[in-house]
């Protein structure tokens, strides 16, 4: 950060202090501003940016402590360097334990100042590229538009570049929402064939007879609404990749069709008895287990073995929650430029319920609520009152919640007076979304008075809807 451009944030009720501050800091490359009292300083927060704040401790009105507590909630990453004409102790440790970056007394030492101010400053740097380069992620955590950086997310990575190299049938089994589509495309883009085209079809979601014109074509008249021939996707394919999702739902009739397309690289339009030669890779996925389904009688053994060359299973979200937290600065880094937000991240307890709940829809239930949260939160940090009701209060199954629970008590990492307040702000949360925020309802539902509501709301950050 070049110190011309610099901005410190002067805020001393001593006229002659803010004078020679704003002196010695414009000496010394710095752009002061120096303001008479914390009301005022907190308004140039408001509508300026600063890089660092020094300020006295003892002032009229909004003390300096008090101002330093408003700046760490408001802007966390501003360094704030305190200043006291006692030297007293108590004073300066309660300002550094609220996170005051330093402190100096009166008569100070202005060399010892603009000292303080350039280690802030580069502290303040360095943090700034640590969470820089956090949020980016590394190769290995971003494949192609996959993320994740846990370890059988990168046995499914080094696979994907092993078997892009070959034509090779893959079949790709997971859960749905895990992200089947995106590997094939992954495979497709590593290949050969990614100068031709990837095209994809949901099996279960047409009927029989439309599925067969979608994957083979057909000829004009072949049926009602067949007004002029139609080329497949096997043939729009051809020297491409042909992903088929739900290959699990197709019928016993169209399994004979897509097996003999397969094996003899040929198709036949619906309606011709002209056989057309294709060069189609087949990638296929499922959230069937396709072993039980032919031995139920309702998959072919013979189609299973064709398709099921190379396998890859995609592990659910719930089995590889360390990746959640790259999912989710991704998935917020897309909806901040789509809705034009600038949100920097979530806040503790939004993350604690994100880690712990079981994502039964798992990245596209993820994504779902990201985009939700991002739409809906006026503030930095997307926070509690952003969350589905659902979601907050179905975090996760009894048994995993209880494990964690045993764990947090065997390690001695639990707070119970944190642990009451979460439980109490939840269930606030709950009874007011449960009465339409109508703050009078939910007081009588919950046999408090309206004071002690409006306070636990307070308390607990809780903005009326």
């Amino acid at each position: 950060m070049l110190q011309e451009r610099v901005k410190i944030l002067v805020v001393d009720d001593d006229a002659s202090i803010r004078n020679m501050l704003s002196i010695v800091l414009k000496n010394s490359g710095y752009v002061p501003t120096a303001v008479e009292s914390s009301e005022v300083a907190l308004l140039n927060l408001k509508n300026n940016q600063f890089d660092l704040v020094i300020s006295d401790i003892k002032m009229p009105g909004i003390s300096g402590i008090d101002l330093l507590k408003k700046i760490k909630m408001i802007h966390p990453e501003i360094p704030v360097i305190m200043i006291t004409a006692y030297a007293s102790t108590n004073d300066a440790v309660e300002a550094m334990k609220l996170g005051a970056e330093d402190y100096i007394t009166k008569p100070f030492n202005l060399d010892e100042l603009k000292l303080i101010i350039d280690k802030s400053l580069y502290k303040k740097n360095i943090e700034i590229e640590n969470i820089r380069l956090k949020s980016q992620l590394t190769e290995k955590e971003k494949f192609e538009n996959i993320v994740g950086k846990n370890h059988r997310m990168q046995k499914i990575f080094e696979l994907i570049d092993t078997i892009s190299q070959t034509d090779s049938t893959v079949l790709i089994t997971g859960e749905s929402g895990t992200g089947k589509e995106l590997i094939a495309k992954a495979i497709h883009n590593k290949s050969p064939r990614t100068k031709n085209a990837f095209t994809s079809i949901n099996c279960g979601a047409l009927p029989e007879n439309l599925l067969e014109s979608e994957l083979f074509g057909h000829m004009k008249g072949s049926f009602t609404d067949a007004y002029k021939d139609k080329e497949g996707l096997f043939e729009q394919a051809d020297k491409g990749t042909l992903f088929l999702d739900e290959v699990g739902e197709m019928s016993q009739k169209m399994q004979v069709k897509l097996l003999r397309s397969i094996q003899e690289r040929k198709i036949r339009r619906v309606g011709s008895n002209t056989e057309i030669s294709v060069d189609v890779r087949i990638i296929s996925a499922t959230n069937k287990d396709l072993q039980e389904e032919m031995r139920n009688g309702n998959f072919r053994s013979d189609l299973f073995y064709r398709l099921n060359v190379i396998s890859i299973n995609i592990p659910p979200l719930r089995e590889r929650k360390d990746d959640i937290p790259l999912l989710l600065n991704y998935f917020l880094k897309h909806y901040n430029q789509q809705f034009n937000r600038t949100i920097e991240g979530f806040e503790k307890e939004v993350m604690n319920i994100f880690m712990n709940y079981s994502w039964p829809g798992n990245i596209r239930e993820l994504e779902n609520i990201v985009e939700r949260t991002a739409a809906l939160e006026k503030n930095q940090f997307i926070g509690l009152y952003s969350l589905p009701v659902e979601l907050v209060y179905n975090i996760s199954d009894k048994k995993n919640e209880t494990a964690d629970f045993n764990q947090m008590l065997i390690e001695g990492d639990f707070d119970l007076s944190q642990y009451i307040d979460d439980i109490t702000k939840r269930i606030v949360i709950k009874a007011l979304d449960l009465n339409n925020w109508n703050i009078k309802k939910t007081s009588e539902v919950l046999k408090l008075n309206y004071r002690s509501l409006r306070y636990l709301m307070e308390k607990f950050h809780i903005k009326e809807r």
